[in-house]
């Protein structure tokens, strides 16, 4: 499928139909989405209706918006008018319909976007594989044997497989920026609070915000002055990058240790890596913090509908609606302690490198990475390097390092709070040079994937 610049440009000027547009993806759901495991509802009567508003906008010859006649999906736990919000579970089957769409999507819609479908995620995004008791294990595009990450690793799956330009997820840890390097795909985890939360079920909102997904670093630019309604910030002429040092290389790719060296001379920084101290224990606290505020989140209908959940979620719910008050008020404290000297260690800095997951996607059949030598639930430990940065609230864009020919694997550009322009224009100069660039899968069109399970319609 065309990037979102592309189609839009297309339909403003004439030169495609926003219907002839909606139709191509809805069949192209229809044939190859299924296998995917990725999409939980399709949503082709409003597509349509919004697909005919466009074409006519168009023909009165007004302007439809900078995403006119653009396809694109929504994990499911954005609210969309006139259908429940399942977030993932069956426990909201007979929950009544929204009454209206999530800030985001009312804003993608006034954009003239075109919303095709709800997308598969981990129960109430509580994961980092997308294994949905209900739904299934959402599959990756470049090899159907392994996992997409998650949580919202049907947003990902569906971009990358080039069945949508661009889709919205959540990350409140790590669950857009962990499926965006599975996938091979830029995801965004904005600074806390810069994009609009309203109509998202939350999970922790100490750290929950939204996130696109995209196949380039220019639809990300164009998602982000739709969703924040302005450009993003300037960046300096003069960019100062460092590597982190410390646990972010002790779990990492040999090709992410090698990508992010080659970075740093190809930028004339001879530092060594930079190593935040206690990251560890901040990953720690953002746990606690994480179980506590989904514990109380679910802490009445796990009383009265706990067998309703998924077992590895529900456990880990009831875990944190049983920790003491005090434990996560020790957690919040060492977090408000802990922010500003870390912020003063960054301050010379515009763009810090990491690794966004510890290794390339792993296998559904048997769902463990290596951690500290040890193997570990992926569930659970694929963000690894994205949680200690949601705990400092900074902002990070995860990108796609160049790998034709092999399992796609990303890095996160991180930024000081509420410069995005910088990681965007920063990442457009990596995509310039060859260090980074979406992959097309090799796998999804070769007709691997009999035999997973299909959409719900």
């Amino acid at each position: 499928m065309r990037s979102a610049l592309e189609i839009a440009h297309g339909v403003r000027h004439g030169m495609l139909s926003a219907v002839a547009v909606t139709e191509q993806c809805l069949a192209a759901l229809e044939e190859r989405a299924g296998p995917l495991v990725a999409v939980t509802r399709v949503l082709s009567e409003r597509a349509r209706d919004e697909a005919r508003r466009v074409d006519a906008m168009v023909a009165r010859g007004e302007d439809p918006g900078p995403l006119a006649g653009v396809p694109y999906g929504v994990k499911d736990l954005f609210d969309v008018a006139g259908i429940a919000t399942s977030a993932g579970s069956a426990i909201f089957d007979d929950a009544p319909a929204a009454g209206r769409d999530a800030e985001a999507v009312e804003r993608l819609r006034a954009a003239g976007g075109v919303l095709v479908a709800t997308l598969n995620m981990d129960e109430f995004a509580y994961g980092f594989a997308t294994i949905n008791a209900r739904h299934g294990t959402t599959r990756n595009p470049h090899d159907p044997s392994r996992l997409a990450g998650g949580s919202s690793g049907g947003s990902a799956a569906m971009v990358a497989a080039g069945l949508m330009p661009f889709s919205l997820g959540s990350d409140t840890n790590g669950s857009v920026r962990v499926p965006a390097s599975l996938c091979g795909l830029y995801g965004l985890k904005p600074t806390h609070g810069a994009l609009p939360l309203e109509g998202v079920f939350p999970f922790a909102e100490s750290f929950d915000d939204v996130g696109p997904f995209t196949g380039s670093i220019a639809d990300m630019v164009l998602l982000w002055e739709v969703l924040t309604g302005g450009p993003a910030s300037a960046a300096p002429s003069s960019l100062k990058v460092a590597r982190l040092g410390g646990r972010f290389r002790d779990n990492a790719d040999p090709a992410q240790l090698a990508a992010m060296d080659s970075i740093a001379r190809a930028m004339d920084s001879a530092a060594a890596p930079l190593v935040i101290p206690d990251i560890a224990r901040a990953r720690s606290a953002a746990f606690v913090i994480t179980a506590c505020e989904g514990g109380r989140l679910h802490r009445e209908t796990l009383a009265r509908a706990a067998m309703s959940y998924d077992p590895q979620v529900r456990d880990r719910l009831l875990a944190g609606a049983l920790l003491p008050e005090a434990i996560y008020e020790e957690a919040q404290a060492f977090r408000a302690r802990y922010k500003a000297p870390v912020l003063d260690l960054i301050a010379d800095h515009d763009v810090l490198l990491a690794p966004a997951t510890p290794c390339t996607a792993p296998s559904v059949a048997d769902p463990r990475i290596e951690i500290d030598g040890a193997m570990s639930a992926a569930r659970a430990d694929l963000g690894i390097h994205t949680q200690a940065i949601t705990f400092l609230g900074l902002p990070s864009l995860a990108v796609p390092l160049r790998r034709p020919g092999q399992l796609p694997l990303g890095l996160q550009l991180i930024g000081r709070p509420g410069c995005e322009g910088t990681l965007f224009a920063f990442a457009k100069r990596l995509e310039d040079e060859g260090f980074i660039g979406v992959t097309v899968p090799e796998a999804f069109p070769a007709g691997a994937l009999a035999g997973s399970r299909g959409i719900d319609a």
